[in-house]
């Protein structure tokens, strides 16, 4: 008998408990997976609870009125035992079909959703959020497994990138912290020591529970969750077709909108393999099960540098070799002289406009091969090496070209403005389109997507989309850069403000970095801001309100601010731009 067992799922951060209402089905019934067995209540939502797998209801463990707690279990299933009943209603739009079935032809089927996301990552599972929120039926198809073979949403960001990045980030910074920071205090510590399989353990336990957080807020909001590979299969003047490819079989949907959200990967080099284990990408240099005596890392963009200053601050020597001759050209090239500064300061070596040669591995770890910025032959020896070259877009195997779609030379799909294809009713957001790869970018695109299939006319202005790199100092900006600006023939004036002036970093021991303000020479409408300091992940959400309303840097000299906070540095350096900061 294979028994499996049927938990309450994970509610919320604040919400532990619920009641059980009515039980959908009884000790013997035949259930299908994902057919719903019972709702709970708690003080904010009722939520239904899916069958895990088909089988029979073998046990209820707990009545109706009872209060139970998220992962308790309250049913048992034997899943040995089939389940022949017909599909509920919530799931009835799954029509099962062999993978030599003859499919009726679109015009003989009724849509089985109104809308359906391919990809669970930040820009589908918002989109699929909102437009349930719009009274759209909604299904989300994702095929991610983690490492336990277990199925997942959140897509890369949550699994193996954002979140658990950030989590080392931090536990990062802690072992720092501890070792080099806290003599300044007056505290001692001594025999510091680490469990590195304790801090991946609790970055993993995160991953845990955002990314169940994530099934809670489709549980909350009726979303049908189809797991395995979903690509297009064909469509009529009424609906498309979404063929889903499980571990056992294939599936077809129809709906009427469809948006694709299938994400990115990590990029390559030609000819060296990633095995996770002595080459790796970002998801194996999450899971390193030491610390490499010596790192070498390819790329010294924004997750090398993060990923870099992680295993730096653990005891790595790090090494990045960058194939560009300017480090952060992306960012204002003030804020990257004094990135440069910190992070060389702080024990990274950053080799730039280099070109790599061969790598080779072995069993006393990797040999890469490059030629420096003066064309000299050079040789990095290391432990462990990352390739961190960037991304590219999950559009393969979709069935593009079923509706008459393709990628561009680049991979991505092409879109207008608004993120439609050139094929009605089909949309397409996040990193398999043009833009930034950015997870609130997506967000942003997956809201304006679900609200225009509803009818509203909502846009995004791209020139307000933040970025941000979480190293120590973080760095982040949201405009254009000085040097953008002044390409265009655009008259500018600037303000800059030092942390090192300010009261709350002095407090907190964080004073390197600034704040840098670019407005319009005659208009001063604000048109760039650049920061580099603790905290600048928090402190640009002000600089992206003060742009996307057309603020002037008068306007954010003039607004109170707390003190002692870091945030007095915004309104210092809006001050500086007209040459009247108060502090300096």
């Amino acid at each position: 008998m294979a028994t499996t067992e049927v938990k309450v799922p994970q509610l919320s951060e604040s919400v532990t408990e619920a009641t059980l209402l009515q039980w959908k089905k009884k000790v013997g019934d035949a259930v299908a997976q994902d057919e719903i067995l019972i709702e709970l209540e708690t003080d904010k939502v009722v939520l239904e609870v899916p069958a895990p797998t088909a089988g029979v209801l073998l046990a209820i463990l707990h009545k109706e009125g009872d209060t139970v707690h998220a992962d308790e279990i309250i049913a048992t299933i034997d899943g040995s035992a089939k389940a022949s009943a017909v599909m509920p209603a919530a799931t009835a739009a799954s029509v099962p079909t062999s993978r030599s079935s003859t499919v009726p032809s679109l015009n003989e089927q009724k849509t089985d959703y109104d809308v359906i996301v391919i990809g669970s990552g930040p820009g589908g599972y918002i989109a699929a959020i909102r437009a349930a929120q719009l009274g759209r039926s909604v299904a989300c198809i994702e095929q991610w497994k983690n490492p336990a073979g277990k199925p997942k949403l959140g897509g890369t960001c949550l699994n193996i990138g954002c979140i658990p990045s950030k989590a080392l980030l931090a536990s990062s910074e802690e072992f720092e912290s501890v070792h080099h920071h806290l003599d300044v205090h007056g505290i001692g510590v001594k025999d510091i020591t680490l469990d590195l399989a304790t801090m991946v353990g609790r970055k993993e336990a995160i991953v845990e529970k955002i990314t169940g957080g994530v099934e809670f807020l489709f549980r909350k909001n009726k979303i049908t969750w189809i797991k395995g590979h979903g690509k297009l299969a064909g469509r009529s003047e009424q609906s498309i077709r979404v063929e889903v490819s499980g571990e056992d079989d294939i599936k077809s949907y129809l709906a009427k909108d469809v948006i694709i959200a299938t994400g990115s990967k990590a990029r390559h080099l030609a000819g060296v393999p990633v095995d996770n284990r002595l080459v790796s990408d970002n998801e194996g240099a999450l899971a390193f099960d030491s610390v490499p005596g010596k790192l070498a890392v390819i790329g010294a963009g924004v997750i090398g540098l993060e990923l870099g200053s992680v295993w730096r601050r653990l005891g790595a020597e790090v090494t990045l070799l960058e194939a560009l001759p300017s480090f952060l050209a992306a960012t204002d090239e003030s804020i990257a002289k004094e990135a440069a500064k910190q992070f060389m300061k702080q024990g990274l070596k950053i080799r730039l406009g280099v070109t790599i040669g061969a790598v080779t591995t072995s069993e006393a770890g990797v040999s890469i091969e490059y030629k420096d910025q003066d064309g000299r032959d050079q040789t990095l020896e290391a432990d462990r090496l990352i390739v961190s070259i960037g991304r590219v877009p999950n559009t393969d195997n979709l069935g593009l070209d079923s509706i008459g779609l393709s990628v561009d030379e680049r991979g991505f799909i092409p879109v207008s403005e608004h993120c439609a294809t050139n094929e009605p009713h089909v949309y397409a957001v996040g990193d398999v389109v043009r833009g930034p790869m950015l997870a609130h970018k997506a967000e942003d695109e997956g809201v304006m997507v679900a609200e225009i299939i509803d009818g509203q006319k909502p846009h995004i202005d791209y020139n307000c989309i933040p970025w941000v790199i979480y190293t120590e100092p973080e760095i982040a900006w949201v405009g254009k850069s000085e040097q953008q600006l002044k390409a265009e023939g655009r008259e500018v004036k600037t303000g800059q403000f030092p942390m090192l002036a300010n009261g709350r970093a002095m407090g907190i021991g964080k004073t390197e970095g600034f704040v840098k303000m670019i407005a319009d020479a005659k208009t001063d409408e604000l048109l760039g801001i650049h920061i580099i300091s603790a905290n600048a992940s928090d402190l640009i959400a002000e600089a992206v309100v003060a742009l996307e309303f057309k603020a002037a840097s008068e306007d954010i000299g003039m607004i109170s601010h707390p003190h002692p906070s870091l945030s007095e540095v915004m309104r210092e350096a809006a001050l500086a731009v007209q040459k009247r900061a108060l502090n300096i």
